[in-house]
């Protein structure tokens, strides 16, 4: 089967893609192998994530940023809400690892309060 656009990586793949990265033209995309987004999110490949999260709860999954997933600094660039209700997030990395927290009174402040918090169901 031949695809479009597409390019088998043999060999070593973080050397491939890191020569496919330098060629001009556009995006690199991974779509479907959570095998491969790990090497790359370990050897420091990945320029932009695209998280889609849908309105359901399945209890088990593969998960993308798994134990061993080296920490990273990310900034929100853009999310939308399709009409189905899955929310996209676009993330870029953001420089240095900086830490920080959440505090549940900066979360009332800038979100109002849950609703848990006003009795509803």
């Amino acid at each position: 089967m031949e695809w479009n656009n597409s390019t088998l990586i043999p060999g070593n793949v973080v050397e491939e893609i890191t020569k496919l990265k330098r060629q001009p033209g556009k995006e690199l995309q991974v779509h479907g192998s959570g095998g491969l987004a790990q090497t790359l999110i370990e050897n420091d490949l990945v320029d932009e994530y695209r998280l889609w999260s849908f309105p359901v709860i399945l209890g088990r999954g593969k998960r993308l940023f798994g134990a061993g997933t080296v920490p990273a600094t990310l900034k929100l660039v853009d999310t939308r809400t399709t009409s189905t209700g899955v929310a996209i997030h676009t993330y870029r990395r953001a420089g240095e690892m900086r830490y920080g927290s959440v505090e549940a009174t900066e979360w009332r402040e800038s979100f109002g309060r849950r609703p848990a918090d006003r009795g509803d169901q």
